[in-house]
């Protein structure tokens, strides 16, 4: 099963662009992926460091607080993951003006991109402070744990505009082919979050309010580290700094589809968190391993996707309909050969695995034959990442909203009748598994009839 659906899934790959081209351009295109796509994966991984730095300096505080950590985390990341369309976005158009030669525009785009940033997250901040007691009570936090989450919350929501803007600046500079910049950014973040967390909790006593103060400091410290990178190009190219309303509608505009993608993807997640839940307690916590690992494996998809944003926007910005056809091509037998890999390290890796997590033979018992679905989905996810980065490049927003949207209708009765029908958690990821294979077959349909490709310094 898992050679049969890496090889059916390799020849639709290779039905998706015009033919292959000379070798001296694969390798072209090769340095410009990896390139962009490792430092990308680098930035990627550093962000989850951050709460887990927190969790393990927390932790140590007691049961209590580290719940209500849990709590709040889950909420703020939420939050902010529901805006992550400020870097797509603001990368795909950014890269079409650095394709067409106008850098002046390109930055002022990423400008427009900020502002728009800076006014979701005082929006943001408006709707969390008063109803953080109500929002944690509404996931179920427990009567010990809630002040802690609520304080917790609170402190870190001043924060939020921080992290968007962060999430558009990084979007700026790989727009402008500068992937290495956020990666030493997320670094120095990290390593700053580490220190502050640990010096205000412990040292000077404050606790998981010196934790949320800590994260707080260190999303600003990387917000002004962004800020004067983009400043200092917008003075350079003679871009101007000032808020532009049709801009910034115009950036609100473009990012409208990708939120309605961001929420149905998010939907889907919920709803298979749901349905394992049902299944029983080694079924949810097999869940949660596996979807920890699957996370994880999706960095390193989505590390070439983020490439595809860049350099796609960049050819059609550019009016080259041809090289981003080729690179598009080159980027899918990329993403095949990196899910052909996963897939292989999950087989080989699984008995090692889970013993990491957990000792419970019924989870072990549930989480094994799950896995071996994971690994098998891992080519397809990888045409699926990279696809969905080529019509990102190609501000294809309400496409990719349509086949999301598809694809969550088509989920959703297969995932709800998994406890009917049996199968258990094997089950429900191969629901999962369904659920990407209808959006590479969406995302090929519409990468395969070449309506992404429109040229020009705007879409």
């Amino acid at each position: 099963m898992l050679c049969i659906t890496y090889l059916w899934t390799i020849r639709l790959a290779l039905m998706t662009q015009a033919p292959a081209r000379p070798r001296t351009v694969r390798r072209r295109h090769d340095k410009e992926i990896v390139a962009l796509a490792v430092p990308a994966f680098g930035a990627l991984v550093a962000e989850p460091l951050f709460v887990m730095a927190d969790s393990a300096i927390v932790g140590h505080l007691g049961t209590a607080q580290l719940a209500g950590l849990g709590v709040a985390s889950a909420l703020l990341t939420t939050a902010v993951s529901i805006f992550v369309f400020l870097a797509y976005a603001t990368t795909a158009a950014v890269a079409r003006r650095v394709g067409a030669g106008d850098l002046k525009a390109a930055v002022r785009q990423g400008m427009d991109g900020i502002w728009l940033a800076l006014l979701l997250g005082a929006a943001v901040i408006a709707i969390v402070l008063p109803t953080a007691p109500l929002l944690v009570g509404l996931f179920g936090a427990s009567d010990t744990a809630a002040p802690f989450a609520g304080t917790y919350l609170r402190i870190s929501a001043l924060g939020i505009p921080a992290m968007l803007v962060v999430l558009a600046s990084t979007g700026v500079l790989r727009g402008l082919q500068n992937t290495r910049t956020p990666l030493y950014v997320a670094i120095a973040g990290f390593v700053a979050n580490a220190a502050l967390n640990a010096w205000l909790v412990y040292g000077a006593g404050l606790g998981i309010a010196g934790s949320a103060w800590g994260t707080v400091i260190a999303q600003c410290g990387m917000a002004a580290v962004y800020l004067t990178v983009v400043v200092r190009g917008a003075r350079e190219h003679g871009a101007s700094l000032r808020p532009d309303a049709a801009g910034i509608r115009a950036s609100a505009q473009a990012g409208v589809p990708l939120l309605v993608r961001t929420l149905s993807l998010r939907a889907i997640l919920m709803i298979a968190t749901a349905v394992a839940a049902r299944l029983g307690d080694a079924d949810i916590a097999a869940h949660q391993i596996i979807l920890s690992l699957w996370n994880l494996l999706a960095f390193a998809l989505d590390a070439i996707a983020i490439a595809g944003q860049a350099i796609i926007g960049r050819y059609l910005g550019a009016g080259d309909a041809q090289g981003a056809r080729a690179v598009c091509r080159r980027m899918v037998e990329w993403g095949i050969a990196v899910g052909v890999v996963l897939g292989l390290l999950v087989v080989l890796t699984r008995p090692a695995f889970l013993p990491l997590f957990t000792g419970d033979s019924a989870v072990k018992d549930a989480a094994l034959p799950a896995l071996v679905i994971v690994a098998v989905s891992q080519p397809i996810c990888g045409v699926v990442f990279v696809l969905d980065g080529v019509l990102m490049g190609a501000g294809d927003g309400p496409y990719l909203a349509w086949a999301m949207l598809v694809t969550l209708a088509v989920f959703t009765p297969v995932a709800l009748f998994v406890p009917a029908l049996g199968g258990g958690l094997t089950a429900l990821w191969l629901a999962m598994t369904l659920m990407m294979a209808v959006r590479m077959l969406t995302l090929w349909l519409r990468t395969r009839s070449g309506r992404w490709v429109v040229t020009g310094a705007t879409r």
